[in-house]
């Protein structure tokens, strides 16, 4: 994994998948879970012959709720049960829809591993069956932390044209009313290798962004933390390309952090110059008085300016201020001080 070209190395046997993005490719929601698994009736408490004869003659489509109920309850030795039969339920061959099923209904169960070892048995042929296969191999392998394996199913799932990845959505998480949280499979497989210490490799593969929206700021925020100790004549350049995008995309609190970034650059590094007088044009742009003022504050020839701009800096509860409109935060009164208490005079002593 030298290069975004040599990530990992597919399978020799592996053929090349369709195009990710093309019609064939499932709906995040269909990956997540397969169609056709249907909710059942919550299982009563059962004896533990009872539950024996129940798993053996359930279904898919029974054993699927009935693993999230058990990892709801954290019943841990009847999951156990519940997973050793599942993967005995549907020995190979089986057809596609039976495996993909059989590895979610196992990904419910909180048994990753064991979705991984029923996927390998089944051997997609290019196109459709091998987007969804790669697809729940990835969710498998994600679940086990298995990075290098997970990795290698975005890299497959590509067909080595990591540009593509950026456009394909992973379902990450399901919500409560049933939609589905996605996320760049570019910005994922960058994690996997960053989890596997290729910190650069990982950030020379979100280089490959080329949309403009906020996410493709944050992912190139993200490659230029990753490749922070490139020299710093090449990581001025790849600061000028994000300073773009984040431009054009409107999200100048990334902007503002890119200048900072780059104004930090070595003196020799024309863009560290460039960078202060920018961050004092968006200061400007952004009436954001203290942040000119901390930009000018250490340069003896903007005393003048730097004390009118001190005068400008008001409490945040002053008028114009951000917390102006907000009620001033309780504080109890000061206690009055206990008037102390009168001496008693001692008896008088009596003369003998």
């Amino acid at each position: 994994m030298a290069a975004p070209g040599q990530i990992v190395g597919p399978s020799p046997r592996a053929q090349p998948p369709a195009p990710v993005g093309s019609a064939s490719s499932p709906p995040a929601a269909a990956i997540v879970s397969p169609v056709g698994l249907a909710p059942a009736a919550p299982t009563p408490v059962l004896s533990e012959a009872a539950f024996a004869k129940l798993i053996a003659t359930a279904s898919l489509e029974t054993l699927e709720p009935l693993c999230r109920q058990l990892v709801e309850a954290e019943a841990s030795t009847r999951l156990r049960l519940v997973r050793e039969r599942l993967l005995a339920l549907h020995p190979a061959p089986q057809p596609l829809a039976v495996v993909l099923a059989n590895a979610d209904v196992l990904l419910s169960c909180q048994a990753p591993a064991g979705a991984l070892t029923v996927l390998d048995r089944y051997g997609p042929a290019p196109g459709a069956e091998q987007v969804q296969w790669l697809t729940l191999q990835w969710r498998a392998a994600n679940a086990a932390l298995d990075h290098a394996r997970a990795a290698l199913a975005l890299e497959r799932l590509a067909a080595e044209r990591y540009g593509q990845l950026e456009s394909l959505a992973l379902p990450i998480q399901r919500r409560q009313d049933g939609s589905v949280i996605t996320r760049s499979a570019l910005e994922v497989m960058a994690d996997h290798l960053e989890a596997l210490g290729q910190r650069r490799t990982a950030g020379q593969l979100l280089l490959l962004s080329r949309q403009s929206d906020a996410g493709a700021t944050g992912r190139l925020q993200q490659a230029i933390r990753l490749l922070a100790d490139l020299p710093p004549q090449e990581l001025d350049v790849l600061l000028e390309r994000a300073l773009e995008q984040a431009a054009a995309a409107g999200a100048w609190s990334v902007v503002s952090e890119l200048l900072t970034t780059q104004a930090a650059l070595p003196a020799s590094v024309s863009g560290s110059q460039r960078a202060i007088e920018r961050q004092l044009r968006l200061t400007r742009r952004l009436d954001d008085a203290y942040g000119e003022w901390r930009l000018r504050r250490q340069d003896p020839a903007a005393a003048a300016r730097s004390l009118e701009l001190k005068q400008q800096l008001r409490s945040p509860r002053a008028p114009g201020g951000h917390a102006a409109d907000l009620p001033a935060p309780f504080s109890a009164p000061a206690a009055s001080p206990s008037p102390e208490p009168a001496p008693v005079p001692s008896p008088a002593l009596s003369s003998p």
